[in-house]
Parts: structure tokens; sequence; C-alpha cells
């Protein structure tokens, strides 16, 4: 099995609003979505810092003949800490076994993965943050002492039998580091964030994808892509795949700084990287809510989604751009989120609208 493929790539790709129908179209984009993702720490582009230390630490440990120390690596979704943990995997030459904190309801789910293991191999757990209390408390001691208890039997005739696993590496990713415990944080040996990428290193996976994916582009429309990726490898790389669609069908398949410009227009991303449901968000909070404060549950029921969606997903970028300010009372407008919207900022005019 691809360690690059895993099973929330498609719950990933729901979340960004694609839809797949067919099972083959599902497998091909798999395919694709895995080779666009780099299998060493050398191809790695971006988080230099991060790619410093862990090569560090590899090697120390490869040299020692020891398995990782735990990691937790944090951050917003499709900053790249699935590949990272996939890498980390080929770089110490182990097999890695992939799940999901949603994923593991039972104590005997969480048993049977932990003494299935071998010596030295990775075990990644993606949303680490939703683990329930009762899976957080086996990982304890698997991941301190390497051991387990298993409850034999029911009722008065039950016994506990510890069992020694092999030595392992635990890598946790979480979109929400804040909603892990601290007695599960405190057992990581290494934790990092990872940060948004710059349009530099944006523009550099960009000419990497479309190389793999054989698609010609303009160094000027590398840039206008980058410039619109939400400092988010993912989105670059769905940017990609969405305008070379467009120009295969509708100009010679070459992507040139007009044709990327043309195809963004056409799927509602604007010059800020904002796509429909951003700008929904700012105008809705403009127009019916006079630029705020208005709460998140109110906000959530006027556009239609999810409040968790709105906060985890369209939030922080428009948190990171200025355009919105969240406040004891609820969700303001900034003033670049005014004049994004096309409105005067409060102060110092009686409307909010050009006119």
């Amino acid at each position: 099995m691809d360690p690059f493929v895993t099973p929330d790539d498609e719950m990933d790709r729901r979340d960004a609003g694609e839809r797949l129908a067919d099972p083959e179209e599902i497998v091909d984009d798999q395919e694709i979505e895995g080779s666009l993702r780099p299998r060493s720490l050398a191809g790695f582009i971006g988080q230099p810092v991060l790619r410093e230390q862990l090569s560090i630490f590899i090697e120390a440990a490869k040299s020692r003949g020891e398995p990782l120390d735990h990691v937790l690596l944090a951050g917003p979704p499709g900053l790249g800490k699935t590949t990272l943990a996939a890498i980390i995997a080929l770089e110490m030459g182990v097999h890695i076994v992939t799940t999901s904190g949603p994923a593991l309801e039972k104590k005997a789910d969480m048993a049977a993965i932990l003494t299935n293991l071998e010596e030295g191999d990775v075990l990644f757990i993606d949303e680490i943050h939703r683990l329930n209390r009762a899976i957080e408390e086996i990982l304890y001691p698997a991941m301190e002492d390497f051991e387990i208890d298993i409850i034999i039997g029911q009722g008065p005739s039950a016994r506990s039998i510890r069992l020694d696993l092999p030595r392992f590496t635990l890598i946790g990713a979480t979109t929400r580091s804040g909603l892990i415990t601290t007695p599960l944080r405190d057992r990581f040996g290494f934790s990092h964030r990872l940060d948004y990428y710059s349009d530099v290193d944006l523009a550099s996976i960009i000419a990497r994808s479309a190389e793999i994916l054989a698609v010609g582009i303009d160094a000027e429309a590398t840039q206008e892509l980058a410039l619109r990726s939400r400092g988010t490898p993912r989105i670059a790389n769905r940017l990609l795949k969405r305008v070379r669609d467009y120009a295969q069908v509708r100009h010679e398949g070459h992507i040139s700084a007009e044709v990327a410009k043309a195809a963004l227009q056409l799927f509602q991303v604007d010059d800020e990287g904002l796509d429909r449901v951003d700008q929904e968000i700012l105008n809705l909070i403009l127009r019916k809510f006079d630029g705020g404060p208005v709460g998140l549950s109110t906000l959530a029921v006027a556009i239609g989604e999810e409040a968790d969606t709105i906060e985890d997903v369209y939030e922080p970028y428009l948190l990171q751009r200025g355009f919105l300010m969240r406040t004891p009372r609820g969700r303001v407008l900034t003033r670049l989120g005014y004049l994004h919207c096309g409105a005067k900022p409060p102060g110092g005019s009686d409307t909010l609208f050009d006119a």
C-alpha cells in the first residue's frame, strides 16, 4: 500500500468541496495525489526549520539503531503533516500504519493495531485530538513503556494481563493542538507547528507538480497560482489540476498567465485566494449584520455551513489576511475586510458603500 494515499484523503477532498462519483476516478485521483507528494526530506519544499530538525533526529536515531521518538505535528489542513509522516517512515526504512482519531472507537481497535506493529514501525494517527479518553489511556503506557494492559474475562473472574509491545514511533497530526490533553501531549518527544508556505515555496511546489503531471506552465502562471493558494500546498495542487482541465478544454493545454487568470475567475477564486464561500462570509457579515459583531452559530445558520467548518476551514485564512476579527461578542469585519468587499470602513463616512 502506498503510504502517501491514506483513508483520510477522500475526507480531505470532501472537506475541500470536491465530489468524485466514479470509484475508478477516485482510485486514479488517489494515485495522482500520491505522485505529487515528495518521498524524501530532500525533496520536501518549505518548512526549512522542521526539515533540518527532522533530518538531525532521523540520522541520530538511525546511527543508534533506535526508533525515532514520538512526533506531534500541528497546523492547518493541507500543509504536509501526512506527507511528513510517510517521509519519516521511508527515511527510517520502516513500515507505516495509518489511522485517524475518529476511526478508533473501541479499546480493542487500538490494542489490535499496537500488538500488530513490528519493531521500529511508525503508527500515524491523523486528527489525534479527536481520540476518546479510553483510547488515550491505552496509549499512555504504550508510548512511555511500550506496554499495554488487556482485561481478560468478565466480572469477578476478570484479570489484567500486561503485554510487551515492540518499540515503535507514534506520529500524531492535529489541526487543533489546544484540544489535545496535557498527559498525551507530554508523551511526545518532539512537537512542531507547521507554518503557512511562502509564495516562493508554493511556486516551486506548483512547478514540480506541473512537471509530474506533464503540464506546460509559464513562470507568470505559476506565480499567479501561488499567490492564490492561501499558503497551502494542497490548495496549490488542487488549483493547478483545475486550471489544467480548463487549459485542456478551452485552450491548447498550455497554462499561460492569461489562461490561469481566466480559469481562476471561472472557479470563483479572487486575487487574494478567497473562494466563493470566503467571499460569501465577508459579504454576509457586511450586508446582513452591518459588519458585525455576529456570533459563530448565527453566521453558520445564515451561510448554511457547520460552525466547525467555518471555524476550522474558512476563518483561519480570513484571520491571517486580516479581513476578519474574533471578538468576545462575535465576528467583526476589519478595515481590510470592508475594502475587500468594496465598502467604506465605518468612521469618517455616513455610508458603508461606495457611491
